[in-house]
């Protein structure tokens, strides 16, 4: 249904409301005006109703009640002039990257004569043109999200739609996509911008924050971050203590949200209430506080009611891993070949217990492989591995059954219910069938399952498949656990949820290795490994990757997203470099 146009836009929508059966609706009475050469973002946890709107928008869902309009017209008149990527992109692929353009312009109408200066220039902005003849399947996680957006440009809109761009890709091509959003806003075009990250929401003109379907929070970033001003600190000087002094000070009722930053935690405070001092907090004679610059992140959390409590119930409710002098996970030479392509070359490193080790890298470095080799998922060419003091070579299915294993994308079977994947899972593990029963009553009260034992996992919301995902990987209590991309494309309260639950089974003894592109989540590590290009870059404590970042006079104070791009152009510096000499 179309209405009168919004003053200086180019879509806009009131009084959206859409349900999908009973109960509380996907959307209620939501509004959005998008303005030409501008980022509009839209922002919210799980389940918020975010794609639902950019359906509406984009026309191929009506809503039940409110107005649309898309150029003064309704969406299904102005096909033309909407661009539309979809959180999970339709590529096909085992097409290539030109046949997946050819076949979006022709499913667009594009005539064929302008394919070859419409197809150009794609190539040139998302220079993808040195891949046109490879199979979009065999495209890293960046280069994918660039095709899917040369798709949806097949058509130059004058609004596009984005829902999630980022989400799975490492922060060099997010960067990147943010570069090709900022071109085509230059042309005018109107950009919808939905994420999960929330440094992303930060850099639109707006946004729009939805919660359970309703909107609560409309503006420039700034004033919402504004409303947390003089309430955030930063606390350090308390040893090595980071993760108890996290917990301790999340189970505080003046606290409502906390993350650690390298050696040091990163604290919100309430509303009216003082900020507590150094006895206060009671962490100890040499703990120092100073303030903290706000971020929206800080006022996003206090918006929807602040993070989860610091205590676990999992790390209560699991067993103590008993101390050893063994290295938990360990790494010589780890090395893999596909034919003469190299994916990982020499990797080393050793993890003692109850320590988390990243591995970060762009999309394509060799982390995953480094990873699936030391899950005993691919053979190494060279090298040798071990985990809990089992040699992958020799032992790899005793290794395996050492570990937790978590994944975003494989780790759930989407066609099984709730309860079958918990079933299966402790079948998988040789579990009793006592000790199996007991250990899935334990997940689901733990993560609140119970309603959900019925449907298919394949249909819940990200952050339950997340909380399901992790119920699957500890029910056997293993001493060891790898995530691989655990929270890829998950909101800021379920990420948090998340790390509780991490740091406190890492109290009890358990070692975690995982992969991340979310570079806050980096801090959590006692140590990480920079891989790019199949080798080792730079490891150490997340504050050494930062300091060595900053010595490269770049950045005076650079996070950890800032250290990560650093390093890997000095890299790509001194290859140049040396390539020339």
């Amino acid at each position: 249904m179309a209405g009168p146009v919004a003053p200086d836009s180019v879509a806009s929508a009131v009084g959206i409301t859409k349900a999908f059966g009973p109960g509380l609706p996907a959307l209620d009475s939501v509004g959005i005006t998008i303005r030409p050469g501008k980022v509009t973002g839209l922002v919210g946890p799980d389940g918020a109703g975010k794609t639902t709107l950019i359906r509406i928008l984009a026309g191929l869902m009506s809503a039940d009640a409110g107005t649309v309009t898309i150029l003064g017209g309704a969406p299904s008149e102005r096909l033309d002039d909407i661009g539309y990527m979809p959180q999970r992109f339709g590529l096909y692929e085992d097409l290539t990257v030109r046949e997946n353009l050819t076949l979006y312009a022709q499913l667009r109408g594009l005539p064929g004569e302008e394919h070859e200066a419409v197809f150009g220039r794609l190539y040139q902005f998302t220079d993808l043109g040195r891949f046109q003849d490879r199979l979009s399947g065999k495209l890293s996680g960046g280069m994918k999200q660039k095709l899917g957006l040369a798709c949806a440009l097949v058509r130059t809109p004058r609004v596009l739609l984005l829902d999630e761009p980022g989400v799975g890709v490492d922060p060099i091509s997010r960067r990147e996509l943010w570069a090709m959003v900022g071109e085509l806003t230059e042309q005018g075009i109107g950009v919808l911008w939905s994420t999960a990250y929330l440094d992303e929401a930060e850099l639109c003109d707006d946004v729009y924050l939805l919660s359970e379907g309703k909107q609560v929070f409309t503006g420039p970033p700034a004033d919402l971050t504004r409303r947390v001003d003089g309430r955030v600190i930063r606390v350090t000087g308390f040893a090595d203590r980071r993760r108890m002094a996290l917990t301790e000070a999340l189970d505080r009722s003046d606290v409502i949200d906390g993350t650690i930053q390298g050696r040091a935690v990163r604290l919100l405070i309430g509303p009216g209430v003082p900020i507590p001092d150094a006895e206060a907090l009671g962490m100890g004679s040499d703990t120092l506080i100073e303030p903290a610059h706000p971020r929206f992140e800080d006022g996003f959390i206090e918006r929807l009611g602040g993070g989860p409590k610091g205590t676990s119930a999992l790390a209560t409710s699991y067993r103590e891993i008993p101390p050893n002098d063994e290295p938990a996970i360990e790494a010589q030479g780890l090395t893999k070949h596909f034919g003469d392509f190299v994916a990982a070359g020499d990797i080393r490193f050793t993890v003692p217990r109850g320590e988390i080790f990243g591995l970060l890298g762009p999309n394509g470095a060799g982390k995953s492989t480094t990873f699936k080799m030391l899950c005993g998922l691919l053979t190494p060419s060279e090298g040798t591995g071990s985990v809990a003091g089992h040699d992958l070579r020799h032992a790899a299915a005793s290794a395996r059954a050492s570990l937790g294993y978590m994944a975003q994308k494989f780790s759930l079977y989407g066609d099984l219910s709730v309860a079958q994947n918990l079933d299966f899972f402790a079948g998988a593990y040789n579990l009793p069938r006592a000790r199996a029963r007991q250990a899935i009553e334990r997940m689901v009260e733990i993560f609140d399952l119970g309603d959900r034992l019925s449907v298919n996992a394949g249909t819940l919301p990200l952050g339950f498949k997340q909380r399901l995902a992790l119920a699957c990987a500890v029910m056997h209590e293993p001493p060891v656990l790898f995530l691989d991309e655990p929270t890829s494309g998950v909101d800021p309260v379920m990420r948090r949820e998340f790390w509780m639950h991490i740091n406190g089974l890492v109290q009890k003894g358990v070692t975690v290795l995982v992969t991340t592109h979310f570079m806050d989540e980096a801090e959590y590590c006692d140590r990480v490994t920079l891989i790019y290009r199949a080798e080792q870059i730079a490891t150490g404590t997340p504050d050494a990757l930062k300091a060595q970042a900053g010595a490269l006079g770049q950045i005076e104070d650079p996070t950890m997203e800032d250290a990560f791009i650093a390093l890997i152009e000095e890299q790509d510096r001194r290859h140049t470099q040396g390539e020339a000499a």
